[in-house]
């Protein structure tokens, strides 16, 4: 059997090991994410990776508990990862409610965790960018909020180099799906059960879906004429087809009609109208949903949703807190990725790693004369004008990020064109080159880009610099 000390032990399925070059990716879709957020008046907030197990269980059923990671600490309290953070937000909102000024309007970049089977664009760690604005009561106000946080998402695609070509927002209604529904006699008890049929129509073949809906309603006389209303409402493709559809049936689904119709002219309005269109097979499965509900996906299909939102108006009250209105996104890094890598906008978008100064010397320096120096060249056998040289570089590169510029060096030194070559590798905007001018306190600055060169003394090189 293979040795404790030998085993080489792989990163755990689902999780990522973030080399440099994916680091690089990584924050710069965090910061881009950040920096809308900021933009569009969101404030940051965060909170503890691991929360009650009691707190997910109240927003997504005990079936949760299968989903995630949860422990038992010393005192035998049930805990667990956080999946997601609204559960966090809606406690944290609740702890200060009475103090915090409305609309809130907070935003999130957590490291979130699910014991899911691993797929393409689902993992069991990923981040995930939230926004969300609670507390705004006035009824144009809401349709408002619902409006700026679909903007806010589209912002931020836009801002990565997606297209109305490449992406679009799925938008619908739970308000206006209760109201159909309820027009066609169905109880208030039965909605969920069809909310999470209903859900599913994207991922299933047409007969599949068919079937489950039919299990949804009796089958006294008409119960099929009721299944094909409900698919027929399921395939309206636009505002318009809703108007007609609801004028064809005799409907009366005032309200939340128009709260869809100015939805969509705010949209229009704010000018993210051409990514936006109404899809009525948009239900979002979790039961928390009040009224507007959206999903992102890409124009082919090819991926799961990118992010997902809509309006909640009765979680902070099932946290124990009043029933404030709120409305809010989530959107996870991972199929985000994914598909900025198969538009190849990655390549094109996050900046290279670049150094302002690379530091080389070509081996002049002064021999610095204390014991401390002659012991260590003694050991080594660094010559001590070698030593003189290298520290000579030291002190040029300390300075220089002293003063808050990127600088690197060459450990080995090695040729005057090794070094070069690695100032190259490293994208350094400038070398410094110390030779024989050091002795006359003056340095040699080559532009990388142009190869153009430069003497300056030391003193107004960095009086240059603080300029």
């Amino acid at each position: 059997m293979e040795s404790v000390e030998s085993m080489k032990i792989p990163a755990v399925k689902g999780t990522r090991d973030f080399y440099p070059e994916d680091m690089a990716v990584r924050n710069w879709i965090i910061d881009g994410w950040k920096r809308v957020s900021l933009r569009n008046g969101f404030e940051e907030y965060d909170g503890p990776i691991f929360e009650y197990l009691t707190m997910f269980q109240i927003k997504s059923g005990d079936e949760i508990v299968e989903q995630l990671f949860s422990l038992k600490d010393r005192g035998g309290r049930d805990l667990a990862l956080r999946p997601e953070i609204t559960p966090t937000l809606a406690r944290m909102v609740n702890q200060r409610i009475n103090s915090l000024p409305r609309p809130i309007k907070w935003f999130s970049v957590p490291r979130l965790f699910r014991a899911e089977r691993p797929q393409k664009g689902r993992l069991r760690e990923f981040f995930q960018w939230n926004i969300d604005i609670i507390g705004e009561t006035n009824a144009f106000g809401k349709i408002l909020a619902d409006a700026e946080v679909i903007f806010t998402t589209v912002d931020y695609l836009r801002s990565v180099g997606l297209t109305d070509n490449d992406i679009k927002v799925k938008i619908s209604s739970r308000e206006l799906l209760s109201a159909y529904l309820k027009a066609l006699g169905t109880s208030e008890e039965k909605l969920e059960s069809i909310y999470a049929v209903l859900d599913k129509k994207a991922k299933l073949p047409p007969e599949t879906f068919e079937a489950l809906l039919k299990e949804q309603f009796p089958e006294p006389a008409g119960f099929k004429e009721m299944v094909n209303k409900v698919l027929e409402f399921m395939n309206v493709g636009s505002m318009k087809e809703l108007e007609q559809f609801t004028k064809k049936h005799g409907l009366t689904m005032d309200s939340p009609y128009n709260d869809m119709d100015m939805l969509f002219y705010q949209l229009d309005n704010m000018g993210v109208g051409n990514f936006c269109k109404y899809e009525p097979g948009i239900v979002r499965g979790l039961a928390y949903y009040t009224g507007i509900v959206f999903e992102v996906h890409d124009i082919r299909g090819d991926l799961r949703a990118i992010c997902g939102g809509g309006r909640y108006d009765n979680l902070l009250k099932n946290f124990g807190g009043p029933a404030i209105p709120a409305t809010g996104m989530g959107m996870g890094d991972c199929v985000l990725e994914i598909l900025l890598k198969e538009k190849v906008l990655l390549e094109k978008r996050v900046p290279k790693k670049q150094t302002d100064y690379f530091v080389a010397s070509l081996g002049v320096g002064t021999a610095p004369g204390d014991n401390v120096h002659q012991r260590f060249a003694q050991r080594t056998g660094i010559a001590p004008s070698s030593m003189g040289a290298i520290e000579a570089v030291y002190r040029i590169i300390a300075e220089l990020r002293l003063r808050g510029k990127s600088a690197n060096f060459s450990y080995k030194m090695g040729t005057i064109s090794s070094q070069l070559k690695q100032a190259s590798e490293q994208n350094a905007k400038y070398c410094i080159i110390i030779g024989d001018e050091f002795k006359e306190n003056k340095l040699a600055i080559k532009d990388m880009a142009t190869g153009q060169q430069e003497l300056i003394e030391v003193d107004k090189f960095f009086e240059k610099i603080r300029s």
